[in-house]
């Protein structure tokens, strides 16, 4: 029997269910409810590798380094994607083999620390444009303009710092998780986008200052495992064109073709809906049979055909 492969990339809201809920509590609180939605998806015969978001947990780990700068040492950007992935893999393995449990599932769940491949002379480095960390007031903005950093307006949601955000070219560890996939483990692996390093003049990896979409490169891995599904779990049932207009238009199945169409004429923001729907658009361009966007609560329903936004080739 063939066992159907999903990539599922879960977005901050798995994680940070609200601006005024940032605390571990409440992060644990919504990654066990995520989880339990996967659970069901691996009940349901799915083999699933999950990937996962960390902006909001790096710019905590930065604003922790700069306010300990006197007394503790700087931490690269690198280690800190290292570290949360370490961390946020840590929560959703436990809480996933949690849930797991209780449907009487036994099956292993691994988190693997991911390298991510980025090209040194990506122009994306000369552009920042990925929001890390978490909103800021005006005041705080100017603090951090001062120090160097770039700010921007975050598709009308509010002020945060941007860091380059080159594009993926290679999962360095993808075959070592399809050989775990294949071990019949649930796969936690690409968080947040995976740890960016770039080839030396001698062929040696090295992390760099960056951090990359994370829809990005779970388009890429799912490229590389030739999923099944590409799943982005986000914090919307459905995708709308027209958002937050008189006219929102709610899509529930759409081809590549629209998908590019809706994208070239702008009706999803950058550094919101955009990025996913770029994923999407990769995964299907490389031969993806299909994908989908929901929120996590609704990921059963979904698959189901009773909600969500499904993307097919044609």
């Amino acid at each position: 029997m063939h066992l159907k492969t999903a990539v599922v990339a879960i977005g901050g809201n798995s994680l940070i269910p609200a601006k005024d809920k940032i605390e571990v509590t409440y992060q644990w609180d919504a990654v066990r409810e995520t989880c339990q939605h996967i659970a069901e998806m691996v009940r349901e015969g799915w083999r699933v590798v999950i990937t996962h978001g960390n902006g909001p947990q790096v710019g905590f780990i930065l604003r922790r380094a700069e306010i300990a700068a006197p007394q503790v040492h700087g931490v690269p950007l690198d280690l800190i994607v290292a570290d949360t992935q370490g961390s946020i893999g840590y929560m959703v393995q436990q809480a996933l083999r949690n849930s797991l449990r209780a449907l009487r599932i036994s099956k292993h769940v691994v988190t693997l620390v991911t390298q991510t491949l980025v090209n040194s002379d990506d122009p994306a480095f000369q552009h920042p444009d990925k929001p890390i960390g978490g909103f800021l007031s005006p005041a705080e903005a100017e603090m951090f303009r001062a120090e160097g950093w770039t700010v921007v307006e975050d598709a009308g949601r509010g002020l945060r710092r941007v860091i380059a955000s080159p594009d993926p070219l290679e999962i360095v560890e993808l075959d070592t998780i399809r050989r775990v996939i294949l071990a019949d483990a649930v796969v936690i692996a690409v968080g947040g986008g995976g740890v960016p390093v770039i080839r030396n003049s001698t062929g040696e990896l090295r992390g760099v200052a960056a951090v990359i979409d994370k829809d990005r490169a779970s388009s890429l891995l799912a490229q590389g495992l030739n999923a099944d599904l590409l799943l982005i779990s986000t914090g919307v049932e459905q995708v709308a064109i027209n958002f937050n207009k008189p006219d929102q238009q709610m899509l529930s199945s759409i081809t590549l073709k629209e998908a590019r169409e809706y994208m070239e004429q702008g009706h999803f923001a950058a550094g919101s809906m955009r990025p996913k729907i770029e994923a999407v658009i990769r995964f299907l361009e490389h031969g993806g049979p299909t994908a989908l966007i929901t929120s996590p609560e609704n990921i059963g329903r979904a698959l189901r055909g009773e909600t969500g936004t499904w993307f097919h080739p044609r």
